[in-house]
Parts: C-alpha cells; sequence; structure tokens
C-alpha cells in the first residue's frame, strides 16, 4: 500500500486542533479540491478524497486518539470508507447534507443504490504466506437503525414528500440573471425526495446507527504485501433495498528476521568459516517449514548465491513454488587463537599464485599496470634531431 500522508498536514491544522477547527478546514479543502473547481488540475480529486479520509478520522473520538498515539498504524482493523472507490459527489453530500455518519445522499430517492465499501488492514507472517491462513477481525460500520427501519422517522410517524422538489431529490436552479440553469441537490431534503418531521431518537434522523461486526477472512497462501482481500456485502448497507458494499482488508506482512522476499523467491544471507568455503562441507540451514541441509561445494566464494528449490513461496494464482536462495557471506575471524595462529601462518607460508586464480590474475594487471606507468609518457621521451 502506499505511504499515506499525515492527516494535520492534509488539513493544515495542528494536532492540538478543536472539532469545530477540523471540520472548518475539511470544508475549506473539500471546497477548494472539489473537482468541479479545478477542471484542469488532475490531482485535485485525490486531494479531496485525502482529506475526507483525513477528516473521518479526526472527527471521531476513538478514531483520532488512535490516530494520536499509534499513526497510521494504530488504525489497523479499524475500518475507515474507501474513497478511491466512492465519487466525489457523494463523498461531498456524506459530510455536507443530508444523512450524516457515512449515508449516500444526493442519490436519486427512488433508485436502489448499493453501500460504499469500507477498507481495513491485517498483519500476517511470512510463514503464514507460505501455509495460507484465517483471520477474524472485529469491525464497526454504519448499519440501518432498528428503531426506525432506516427512515430516520420516530417510530409511529412516516417520512413525508418534500414539497421543495416534489420527491425527485433535486431542483432546477438559475445562475447568473437567469442565463444558464443547473441541477443541484435538493437543500430542503438534501436528495432523499422526502423529509422528517420528528426524528428518530435512537438515529437521531441519520438512518444508520454504528454498529460492531465480525468476520472470518480467508488469506490465500502466495499473497504479496499490499494485497487486498475482498469479503464481499460486508461494507455499509445500500439505499432502497440496495446490496451491502464489500469490506477490502489489506493485508501487511511482518519482516522476518532471516529472510527476505524476492516475488516468491526467498533470500538468506548464510555467515560460513573460510574453512567451510575452502573445503566444502554440509550446513543446517533454517527454512520456512522447520530445517534443511545445504551443501556447500569445496571453493565457495564469498557472495555465491546457492538454493534450495521449491523451499521459497507459493505463486497466488498458479501455486508454483519458489526457492530458497541462500547467499553465502564468507567471515573473517575478528581473534585467533594462538595454535590457529600458527596454521594459518603456515598455510601462508604454502600459497603460491598459481594456486589461486584469481588473485594471480589481479597481480597480473597491477604488474602490467605499473610497468605502463614506469614507461615515459609523450612529452618525456626523448626527440633524436636530424643533423643535416
Amino acid at each position: 500500500m502506499p505511504t499515506k500522508r499525515d492527516y494535520y498536514e492534509i488539513l493544515s491544522v495542528s494536532k492540538g486542533a478543536s472539532d469545530d477547527e477540523i471540520k472548518k478546514a475539511y470544508r475549506q479543502a473539500a471546497l477548494k479540491n472539489h473537482p468541479d473547481k479545478n477542471p484542469d488540475d488532475h490531482t485535485a480529486e485525490k486531494r479531496f478524497k485525502e482529506a475526507a479520509e483525513a477528516y473521518e478520522v479526526l472527527s471521531d473520538k476513538e478514531k483520532r486518539q488512535r490516530y494520536d498515539q499509534y499513526g497510521h498504524d494504530g488504525l489497523r482493523g479499524t475500518p475507515v470508507h474507501d474513497y478511491s472507490h466512492i465519487p466525489v459527489q457523494d463523498i461531498f453530500d456524506m459530510f455536507f447534507g443530508g444523512r450524516g455518519g457515512g449515508g449516500q445522499q444526493g442519490r436519486h430517492s427512488n433508485q436502489a443504490t448499493r453501500g460504499y465499501d469500507l477498507e481495513t488492514q491485517v498483519e500476517i507472517t511470512l510463514q503464514e504466506v507460505a501455509q495460507g491462513c484465517q483471520r477474524t477481525i472485529d469491525f464497526t460500520r454504519q448499519d440501518l437503525c432498528d428503531t426506525c427501519g432506516g427512515s430516520g422517522a420516530k417510530p409511529g410517524t412516516k417520512r413525508r414528500l418534500c414539497s421543495t422538489c416534489g420527491g425527485r431529490g433535486q431542483v432546477m436552479q438559475r445562475g447568473f440573471g437567469g442565463m444558464f440553469q443547473m441541477v443541484t441537490t435538493c437543500p430542503a431534503c438534501m436528495g432523499q425526495g422526502s423529509t422528517v418531521n420528528e426524528l428518530c431518537p435512537a438515529c437521531d434522523g441519520n438512518m444508520r446507527v454504528p454498529k460492531k461486526h465480525t468476520a472470518n477472512v480467508p488469506i490465500p497462501s502466495g499473497i504479496h504485501d499490499g494485497q487486498a482481500v475482498r469479503i464481499r456485502g460486508e461494507g455499509d448497507p445500500g439505499d432502497r433495498g440496495g446490496p451491502n458494499g464489500d469490506l477490502h482488508v489489506y493485508v501487511r506482512i511482518k519482516e522476518h528476521p532471516f529472510f527476505q522476499r524476492d516475488d516468491n523467491n526467498l533470500i538468506l544471507q548464510l555467515p560460513i568459516s573460510f574453512a567451510q568455503a575452502a573445503l566444502g562441507g554440509d550446513i543446517e540451514v533454517p527454512t520456512l517449514f522447520g530445517k534443511s541441509n545445504l551443501h556447500v561445494p569445496p571453493g565457495t566464494q564469498h557472495g555465491q548465491v546457492l538454493q534450495l528449490r521449491g523451499l521459497g513461496l507459493p505463486e497466488l494464482h498458479s501455486g508454483n513454488t519458489g526457492n530458497l536462495l541462500i547467499q553465502v557471506l564468507l567471515e573473517v575471524p575478528r581473534k585467533l587463537s594462538k595454535k590457529q595462529e600458527q596454521i594459518l601462518r603456515e598455510y601462508a607460508e604454502t600459497e603460491e599464485l598459481h594456486v589461486s586464480p584469481a588473485r594471480k590474475s589481479f597481480f597480473e594487471k597491477l604488474k602490467s599496470y605499473l610497468v605502463r606507468e614506469d614507461e615515459p609518457t609523450a612529452s618525456e621521451t626523448p626527440v633524436e634531431t636530424k643533423k643535416e
């Protein structure tokens, strides 16, 4: 997932800003970055949706407290609306009119509309990536109020057809001395097509109330960091009998103490001694599936990569398994015992250039280079003059 900006920075407010200051800052940011006011600025919609997400978190006491204490990591497992999938005008209406608390204003009153998607995060290990796993998550969404059945009206009363728009949810307005007309959301019913005389005491006319839910999330093996698992029907309920939105659960993968991931391969850096590299041998190495035996060939060089086939991660769709790539790192001991030092000195005395091709090549190049350095340059070469 892309790195998110600081919510206070997005709204240009201090961390100690009051609720009214945050609301005012969001209103200014939303009006300033509304795409209708910025037809030639392709990033305006992105800034608009960033501001909406910042406002949803900072205007909620519990979410703001988590964010202040832990930053974006503190919101893992706390669903926030997925604004990337919500039309700009719906976001605008969500906060500036009609049904508050995550509603869907501005839509035609007679249409069944799908609910909005939610998003949250879970964290898993590399072992769980290899095998797949299940996660049970708790989250809160805005459900239809049980007291009024989602009407927003006090039990025993009914919503009435809006006299301003005649139930259409939209009105025609004239501008600039009647030179043009435009259709806007009805200011009396906020696009609902009906109004309420007596508000429901349970939801205060918002038609929805926050409710806690639990969902089981099946996470497939081979999933990558930042990918999402979609749980259908666990998002906000729709309007007029429309279907629920979905819950998108983004997966974050914990850092492993030994392994790094390279697509479906795993990389392990393995320190070995000079003797093991020179003489070769079998070394026990860790894998995600327990211990395994690695054969180190004699003469293994520093940085050389060995591999154990099939001990990587499965590919998400095909199930093909990657490999465990082991990079050998030659460890030079910082301290030697007297016996070890004596043995190494005796070994050094037996060394000849012809047994170390890499060294021989280096010294041959060095010798040629030094010879060239000793040669006089063109300016130093004496010029022989011919006598007449």
